[in-house]
């Protein structure tokens, strides 16, 4: 059972999360050979000022 562990920064739609969700249990079917009932996705979203790149914060970066 394929588990897939996705992190997010927050502010997508749920309509972008279930085709992202979608996407890739269709991706991991094809690669590994499994039944999309098989596949797990969890999707963790953070904070934006949890998220650093070089040193700032996304949300000082404005992202």
């Amino acid at each position: 059972m394929p588990v897939c562990q996705i992190h997010l920064m927050e502010g997508r739609t749920p309509e972008q999360k279930r085709d992202l969700i979608a996407n890739v249990t269709e991706a991991v079917c094809k690669s590994v050979g499994v039944k999309p009932e098989g596949v797990r996705i969890i999707i963790t979203e953070m904070p934006k000022e949890h998220f650093g790149i070089a040193g700032k914060s996304a949300q000082e970066l404005g992202r």
